[in-house]
């Protein structure tokens, strides 16, 4: 077996054209592998800088196989089993600016330079305030990118043809607003002055985005299978799901610069963000919510075999197709072939995902990602959506806690407060007490919920309907 690095595979130099800040599975899976495939399929020509956002990180492990590294899609495409292998060649050098901040700071003085692109975590986007503009670097990553955009104007005196275009894609709304709003910060902070900004305004462009990607990252347990086959010693394979979304919030123009739709990719240049965050979160997160407990108190572990189940299944499908979908705005066809999409995500032969993992803070969850929904369908349809109503009632009867029928244990996690609430309300042994305190909770739903025409009702009627029948027969009385 030999050694990956460009001695022993083939290697393109290619122009430095973009900034990477992290170098984790996620952007490795997801943003250098769409390099990638526009480089092979759309001429673009680039190559990328990898910046470690943080002292420790793993671009050592990069430089040492010259950053060639594989990506193992896995999953069903159009109903099809896909495991496939490709090799990712896109990264130039990475650099750790702890102990490279010269050469870090000698990428701003590079011509060629265009986009920037980060991941450091949902909290990497914050205005740190002890942040100086003569730290080498700055700790935080927008002050570490100011500084960088300073050294930028000042190499080719405010040249506007000199601006970057920059794609953040950490995991929250409007990212590039967020990120926008930090650097104003640090031009004030550090007194930058008015032509820094103006040129940061004018020549410089920074976009929100929405990236959707399952990549569980290094496949310990299929790694020496993977290893035999590719015959490189790749110790940074990173494994993905095959579907890939990229929303970016920007004019047609920026599109022009950056043809991912010519490599035939699924990014997306739109007007607002905020429609595919909707779909994304109702369509893909909303289903997950419900499904986990009606799942789970149907003896039912892994979402996949949920997808497989007889009853279970026509539930999820009502819940997205006939319920959640019909209180989104975007063209039919979009949601429906988003939400085919979904349903061959959660089917993923190779993902055993369980449903337990996603009932972590389930009632903060149905909150932002269906309880707008329920609210939509009664105002659109002038009636409550009976499977997210059973939805609820499905998570408060699993916050009850106990024993499922096979014996496995029923174990509940959430804000203390709330762990509280349910354990008394539960204690009266009445329905109708539970229903009426976990609606009327403002804790939890920024109001009382039980001035919803109905639904106190409903949850009561399902509660009594779990506890006699059992889950899977309520499941079917809506079906």
């Amino acid at each position: 077996m030999k050694a990956l690095n460009k001695e022993t595979a083939p290697k393109i130099q290619r122009p430095e054209r973009i900034i990477q800040f992290g170098e984790g599975n996620f952007l490795r899976a997801f943003v250098d592998w769409i390099i990638y495939n526009m480089n092979e399929k759309a001429d673009f020509n680039s190559s990328v800088v990898v910046v470690q956002p943080i002292d420790k990180g793993m671009v050592d492990m990069l430089n040492a196989q010259d950053n060639l590294y594989h990506v193992n899609l896995q999953g069903l495409d159009k109903g099809q089993v896909v495991n496939n292998l490709t090799m990712i060649d896109v990264i130039s050098r990475s650099l750790n600016p702890y102990s490279q901040n010269a050469e870090f700071m000698k990428l701003a003085e590079q011509p060629e330079m265009r986009f920037v692109i980060s991941n450091t975590t949902e909290a990497g986007i914050a205005f740190d305030p002890a942040c100086k503009l003569t730290d080498a670097p700055a700790a935080s990553y927008p002050g570490k990118l100011t500084q960088l955009l300073y050294h930028r104007f000042k190499t080719f005196n405010g040249d506007k043809s000199k601006g970057l275009i920059i794609f953040p894609c950490e995991l929250i709304f409007l990212n590039g607003h967020k990120l926008k709003e930090t650097i104003y910060q640090y031009i004030e902070l550090w007194n930058l002055g008015e032509e820094f900004k103006a040129w940061f305004e004018g020549a410089c462009g920074v976009y929100a985005t929405l990236v959707d990607r399952i990549v569980p990252g290094f496949p310990r347990k299929d790694i020496a299978t993977i290893k035999e086959k590719l015959q490189y010693d790749d110790n940074l394979v990173v494994q993905a799901e095959i579907f890939h979304l990229w929303v970016i919030e920007a004019p047609q123009e920026v599109s022009k610069e950056f043809p991912a739709d010519k490599a035939g990719l699924n990014v997306l240049f739109v007007p607002s963000e905020a429609p595919y965050h909707e779909r994304k979160v109702t369509l893909l997160n909303g289903p997950h919510t419900v499904l986990a407990p009606v799942t789970y108190l149907s003896g039912v572990n892994i979402v996949r075999e949920a997808c497989e189940h007889p009853i279970l299944s026509q539930y999820i499908n009502k819940v997205m197709f006939h319920e959640l979908m019909e209180t989104l705005n975007l063209p039919k066809d979009e949601l429906k072939k988003f939400g085919e999409d979904v349903l061959e995500r959660f089917n993923n032969p190779f993902v055993d995902h369980a449903v337990t993992s996603i009932m972590l803070n389930s009632f903060p969850k149905f909150e932002t990602r269906d309880l707008p929904g329920l609210k939509t369908y009664l105002a659109r349809k002038g009636e409550l959506p009976k499977g997210l109503v059973l939805g609820l009632a499905a998570i408060i009867t699993y916050y009850k806690g106990g024993v499922r029928a096979d014996g496995a244990e029923i174990a509940p996690n959430d804000a203390p407060e709330i762990m509280t609430l349910l354990k008394d309300l539960w204690a009266t042994g009445c329905t109708k007490t539970v229903a009426e305190g976990v609606l009327a909770a403002e804790f939890i739903w920024g109001e009382n919920l039980n001035n919803i025409a109905g639904l106190t009702d409903a949850i009561k009627s399902y509660l009594d309907s779990i506890q006699e029948k059992g889950m899977l027969e309520t499941v079917k009385s809506i079906l």
